[in-house]
């Protein structure tokens, strides 16, 4: 079942329990996918949502950062219900020992030495990881494996 057919059955249950947060957080993720559909000029993969979805995880997590540095507890706790609310749709994310050990996988694979080859390593590392981790997390462990 695609994102998009799993989010309007949420939306009508949703819509049926009075849930405002479900109702609210569906509706952004909904029209995110029409804008990108209509930006692409086609019907959205599976990877096209996962990509869409990534991107409002991303969003919400840098908007909560930026909030907890402005001391707005309230605008914070909001973003950590989207995120929660929003996890059930993501992929499960993989363990930092997980990314490492793939990281580390990559850099063998592509024959990586030094930092000169960090873009190589993450052109390569990031499309098994899309959707299963943050990219953070991932340029740390790059970084931290090329600079031995």
């Amino acid at each position: 079942m695609s994102l998009e057919t799993t989010l309007n059955e949420d939306l009508k249950t949703a819509m049926k329990a009075h849930d405002k947060l479900a109702l609210n957080v569906i509706r952004m993720v909904k029209a995110s996918l029409t804008n990108e559909r209509v930006k692409e000029g086609h019907d959205l993969t599976a990877d096209d949502e996962l990509t869409v979805l990534s991107r409002e995880i991303k969003q919400r997590k840098e908007s909560r950062e930026e909030f907890a540095a402005a001391n707005r507890q309230d605008l914070v706790d909001g973003l950590d219900k989207e995120l929660d609310f929003l996890a059930k749709y993501a992929p499960k994310q993989l363990s930092d020992d997980e990314v490492k050990q793939i990281v580390t996988d990559t850099i063998s694979e592509v024959g990586a030495s030094s930092m000169a080859d960090f873009g190589k390593v993450m052109g390569a590392v990031m499309p098994k990881l899309k959707g299963k981790a943050d990219g953070a997390i991932v340029n740390k462990h790059v970084k931290a494996l090329l600079s031995k």
